[in-house]
């Protein structure tokens, strides 16, 4: 099986299998070992400039075919006698290295020579100023937001961060607001005239009660679209109250002037264009207790009048007589139960009378006093006369407290003959 061979390794040389941070080592060993490149001047547009909290300086210097980017350290930008803008021309000094943990080259510049605003930001300036001189940036012009807007509209990227994070917001912050969104591109050659179409679209066919303008950060190129004196003008012709949310704090564009409110972000725009859920539960809560307060008061009123009412009522009313006659009903009760109570008790002593009298005479009390019941023994009958004996029959005696056997002997007759 053959092998494909380099020239290197047929003499011996094997190859160097190299790391990332070897490689970019190696770059900037090459760079830097290059005297130009450690003592040299760049002239060109300033772009993509930005100063963090650390106070180092970030930025690029371009032309219209390429880009170089720059760092310069805290210490060097407290020499300079200002800031440098976006957009400006100015020459730079510094030397060339290599950035190894992101792998890209840099100049590291020291001194910054202010050569004259670029032609781009000339035309910037140019256009602002008209734009300013026919009245389009006046504050009188600024619309006030609504307070509780129902439906907000969103001209941006449908695919850019900017859209994810102004939802967020509006889901976070006031969830019952209607989001629409009327995408378009929102940088590129195209971008200016989409924009525009995208903001009289939203305006004309969902009607929202505020527009939000928004989209990422970016590098001055990305962001120029909002410096178009097309966009411009759809700002500020927009039906309803617009705000700017482009890019981040430091990026001011012609957009920005234009629109009723300017943010330094998308989020920050979704923020002022939306109440705070607290501040509305604030105000709910307020509204329940002046509603609680009016509904009290209408009741008390409620009340007034139905006592007036009621004793006027009361005036007219047969209750007095119903009363009487209710009373007339518990005397009449009253006096027939005790009657009743009454006849009762003589007819418990009549038939207590009765039964005194039947105990009395009753057959029990009887043989208690010492007579007897005597029946004939073989067909249980009842003596009641002598004539019913014969000697020798058998006789069953009873007394008062039991019954005992016996046998006639004579008998003899104490009745007339």
């Amino acid at each position: 099986m053959l092998r494909e061979m380099s020239q290197l390794s047929i003499l011996g040389f094997r190859n160097t299998i190299w790391s990332p941070v070897e490689l970019n080592r190696h770059i900037r060993q090459l760079i830097e070992s290059d005297y130009r490149m450690s003592d040299l001047w760049l002239a060109g547009e300033i772009s993509n400039l930005s100063q963090p909290s650390s106070g180092h300086l970030y930025f690029s210097i371009r032309d219209d075919e390429a880009a170089v980017r720059c760092v310069m350290w805290k210490q060097d930008v407290a020499l300079l006698p200002r800031l440098p803008q976006e957009g400006e021309a100015i020459e730079t000094h510094g030397n060339v290295s290599v950035y190894e943990a992101g792998g890209r080259y840099q100049l590291y510049v020291n001194q910054v020579r202010f050569a004259g605003e670029g032609e781009r930001y000339q035309e910037y300036l140019l256009l602002k100023e008209r734009l300013e001189t026919e009245g389009l940036f006046s504050t009188e012009r600024k619309r006030k937001l609504p307070t509780w807007p129902s439906r907000i509209g969103i001209v941006t990227s449908p695919t850019g961060a900017a859209l994810r994070d102004v939802l967020n917001v509006l889901r976070r912050r006031y969830p019952l607001v209607h989001a629409i969104v009327s995408p378009t591109p929102v940088q590129g050659e195209a971008a200016p005239d989409r924009i525009v179409e995208a903001i009289q679209a939203i305006n004309e066919e969902s009607k929202p009660d505020i527009v939000l303008l928004v989209r990422g950060g970016g590098s001055v190129e990305d962001l120029w679209a909002f410096n178009d004196e097309r966009v411009v003008r759809a700002v500020i012709a927009s039906k309803a109250p617009l705000v700017t949310g482009i890019g981040h704090e430091t990026d001011v564009l012609l957009a920005d002037f234009a629109a009723d409110v300017r943010a330094p972000t998308p989020s920050a725009a979704a923020e002022l264009a939306t109440p705070d859920s607290d501040e509305l539960k604030i105000e709910v809560r307020q509204m329940k207790m002046g509603l609680g307060r009016a509904w009290a008061d209408y009741l008390r009123r409620q009340r007034t009048a139905l006592q007036v009412q009621r004793t006027a009522l009361e005036l007219l009313s047969p209750r007095a007589r119903v009363d009487n006659m209710r009373q007339r009903v518990d005397e009449l009760l009253h006096r027939a139960t005790s009657a009743t109570r009454h006849e009762i008790s003589l007819q418990k002593a009549a038939v207590g009378g009765l039964i005194q009298t039947l105990q009395a005479v009753g057959p029990d009390t009887v043989l208690a006093r010492g007579y007897s019941v005597v029946r004939n023994s073989e067909d249980g009958t009842i003596i009641r006369s002598v004539t019913q004996v014969r000697a020798g029959d058998d006789l069953q005696v009873r007394v008062s407290d039991g019954e005992y056997a016996a046998q006639a002997v004579d008998h003899s007759s104490t009745g007339s003959p």
